[in-house]
């Protein structure tokens, strides 16, 4: 008996042993997947190999992809919207640099293509509420002036509202516009409007992919608790030098590419600029012809490959405004990124980025009135440094994971007088802050219908010195006074992240998502105006100040048809949020020390569910996209503690998209827009004092804006085209039926009889045409 227990025992022994002699080896194939005829890195671009159901990738944020797979002979299949795919024979025998290069389609303008994504990834992909954009779209979607708008663009899409007419800013899931994360190669951008939000600081030419996520962000992100907007820039032609740009009515572009070195680095520099100014300069009006009114755009980027592990990237970002009114009124704003960083493969599995950032967004008003001459100045500066690395561990699984660290520098404002000027100097305390994160995410393929994604991001925020920081009673009175020195902490929060979704594919065309995320903010915007504007507050969390804190769920269903050319989804949402700001009645923001005394704290709720249908392929393509959503808030001191409508809560919102391609030489598109209009606090009576009318106010935000609705029209005639010079004009006409949509009402005492009350509406548009030219060379 013992002598068979020890046979027995023997073979359990042997048995993993004998498996493990029965399993192949494993090889990884990887490298970078680029434009054949430019360089240019492709994301997002898909790998497959196609003996081995559900093994396949897609290209990162560089261009790099890695696969593992068993020892033996399979058939690499790469593909790319817009490229002809490339079929690969491969021997699978070792590890194996593979870099591909892709041939774009000779004729673009046979179908436009309303894609950058494999034809069926919204079916099969776990992550929910992402937008892949591209510059083929946004070029013949018409916006205001004609120009190609990224931010304007992304607002047609289900559950992401705009700010108003003409506005860069938007609302993401009942988010304030100060909730979204906007990138620009990894940079944080503060303010992404300029004229007032009537254009946005992204030029379409600099821009080479959009990704907008606006459900359950991966785990790399964070800072913000609605979207993020990761916008990645042209990395330029390394194998000839060559020119494009476009001339409008009010502004016009350039953008120059080439090599720095053949095969191994390249640039692109765009600049755009409005020139309002030189026609108010030959007005002979005095009062016209001293005004400015302008803003400029500089987007730079250059990389290089150091060697085949190593490739270094710069890009710069610079824009700002110049708005004057004669030598009474002057405002200046603008932004300023850098970004530095290294890709280093550390072997055919791991890749790392390793990115220095820098960010600075101020503003500088002048005001002139007698002798008082005022200067008032604001910024927010970070410096930023990230590490993220990404690891292939087979062809269904993929761990990314990274550390973030930021100090902020906050000026809330300064105001600098004149000698003669009746008004002192005011100096408020800089405002310095750390921010640093730690995340993994994991994308797991766990059959060939469920398909995960799950990770945890840690954040810290610590409020630092120097400074005296102040504690307030709830009638907003100083009652505490702490000073600290240079580098001592404040205040620190720690907050822990959860991120997951999953995806269950019912068959090749329908799928069903789930997802929940939890998202952190520690600046915080402070503005009474619905939307940004350039003279933005900005604050971090301190002692009074808690940070805000959004969870997301997201219930999902998706399908599509006729070989993937229809794609359909329906998603419904509930987020809770905690720890909102609002003000208190009759607040002052601006040029105060103890501007937290006059801040509210308190929660919120939203909920919807969008609805999304999209053509992506043939002549005639386009979306459809529906939010029916509620956005409230809640506050011990307002409302009588009843929940009331947030300001960008809309019942209704719908977007028709169109684009048309007439002929080889003609595009025409369409876009029509209907809102719900936001909610708003009107008077709800009036009282005479000393002869004066003052209104009173009840509920807030118990009224609505009247409903908003909009056509814009479009057509692209392209000129003659060859192997060097393409040529087209754009035309467009914006609100084309002349809709004279309210931007705002504002109530005034009847002249004629002193019991009523006049309700004046302000109208900015009726019709705005617009043309440009565009060159390439």
């Amino acid at each position: 008996m013992m002598q068979q227990l020890k046979k027995l025992t023997f073979l359990v022994l042997l048995l993993p042993m004998a498996l493990l002699a029965q399993v192949k080896p494993k090889h990884t194939v990887n490298g970078t997947i680029r434009d054949k005829q430019t360089g240019e890195t492709l994301i997002g671009a898909n790998v497959k190999l196609t003996k081995l159901a559900g093994l396949g990738t897609v290209s990162n944020a560089y261009g790099f992809y890695s696969i593992t797979a068993e020892e033996g002979s399979y058939t690499l299949v790469v593909s790319f919207a817009g490229y002809v795919n490339d079929t690969i024979a491969l021997n699978l025998t070792k590890n194996t640099e593979l870099n591909i290069a892709l041939v774009p389609y000779r004729s673009q303008l046979e179908e436009v293509v309303v894609s950058t994504r494999k034809k069926n990834d919204n079916i099969t992909k776990a992550v929910m509420g992402v937008q892949k954009l591209s510059i083929n779209e946004i070029k013949n979607v018409p916006v205001i002036f004609g120009e190609k708008d990224v931010l304007k663009t992304i607002q047609l899409l289900p559950g992401i509202k705009s700010a108003g007419e003409g506005n860069s800013g938007f609302y993401v899931r009942g988010g304030t516009s100060d909730q979204n994360l906007i990138l620009l190669d990894e940079a944080t951008v503060y303010n992404a409007s300029h004229l007032l939000g009537f254009f946005s600081t992204f030029n379409s030419d600099a821009i080479k992919d959009i990704t907008v996520y606006k459900g359950g962000m991966p785990a790399e992100y964070g800072g913000r608790l609605s979207s993020v907007i990761d916008i990645k820039t042209n990395d330029g032609n390394n194998q000839k030098f060559g020119m494009s740009g476009g001339i409008g009515l009010i502004s016009s572009r350039l953008n120059a590419e080439g090599p720095i070195v053949k095969d191994k680095g390249s640039f692109n520099i765009s600049a755009r600029r409005t020139y309002a100014d030189l026609f108010l300069a030959l007005s002979k009006d005095s009062s016209i012809k001293n005004n400015k009114l302008y803003f400029y755009d500089l987007n730079g980027k250059a990389n290089y490959k150091l060697n085949d592990k190593n490739r270094l990237f710069l890009s710069i970002y610079n824009g700002r405004d110049n708005l004057g009114f004669g030598k009474t009124f002057g405002i200046d704003y603008g932004n300023t990124t850098a970004t530095l960083r290294l890709n280093h493969i550390y072997n055919t599995r791991l890749f790392s980025n390793t990115s220095l950032i820098y960010t600075n967004y101020n503003y500088n008003i002048k005001i002139t009135a007698g002798n008082n001459n005022l200067l008032i100045t604001s910024k927010i500066r970070d410096f930023n440094v990230k590490q993220d690395f990404q690891y292939y561990i087979n062809g269904t699984n993929k761990v990314n994971f990274g550390l973030d660290f930021i100090h902020h520098n906050l000026v809330p404002g300064n105001v600098t007088a004149s000698q003669q000027s009746s008004f002192n100097n005011t100096e408020l305390q800089t405002k310095y802050s750390v921010e640093s994160a730690l995340y993994v995410s994991h994308e797991w393929s766990a059959t060939d219908e469920i398909n995960l994604t799950y990770g945890l991001r840690v954040s810290m925020f610590n409020a630092l010195g120097p400074g005296n920081f102040y504690s307030y009673d709830a009638a907003g009175n100083v009652i505490d006074t702490a000073t600290y020195n240079s580098g001592q902490i404040v205040k620190t929060y720690v907050n822990l992240q959860p991120r997951f979704a999953t995806s269950y594919k019912l068959n090749d065309k329908q799928s069903i998502k789930l997802s929940y995320s939890r998202n952190v903010q520690n600046i915080h915007l402070l503005s009474n105006s619905t939307s940004a504007n350039p003279t933005d507050l900005y604050v971090g969390s301190s002692n009074n100040i808690k940070p805000e804190i959004a969870d997301q769920v997201a219930l999902g269903y998706y399908q599509n048809f006729k070989e993937n050319a229809y794609e359909f989804s329906a998603e419904v949402y509930y987020k809770a949020l905690q720890n909102q700001i609002d003000y208190k009645n009759g607040a002052e923001l601006r040029a105060n020390e103890n501007v937290e005394s006059q801040l509210l704290f308190g929660r919120g709720r939203a909920y919807g569910l969008e609805l999304f249908f999209k053509k992506k392929y043939g002549k005639l393509n386009g979306w459809v996209g529906y939010t029916l959503s509620k956005t409230e808030r809640q506050f011990d001191q307002i409302n009588n503690v009843a929940w009331y409508n947030a300001t960008q809560d809309r019942t209704h919102e719908l977007s028709v998209v169109g684009i048309y391609q007439a002929s080889k030489k003609w595009t025409v598109s369409a876009t029509f827009v209907y809102y719900t209009g936001n909610a708003v606090t009107f008077p709800s009576g009036k009282y005479n004092i000393n002869g004066q009318t003052v209104f009173y106010y009840t509920e807030r935000n118990g009224y609505r804006m009247p409903n908003y609705h909009r056509l814009d029209i479009g057509a692209t005639l392209q000129g003659k085209k060859t192997a060097k010079t393409d040529r087209s004009w754009t035309f467009s006409l914006y609100n084309a039926y002349g809709r004279e949509n309210a931007f705002a009402i504002n109530f005034r005492e009847d002249p004629n009889n002193a019991a009523k009350t006049q309700a004046v509406q302000t109208t900015l548009f009726r019709w705005v045409p617009s043309v440009t030219y565009n060159f390439k060379f």
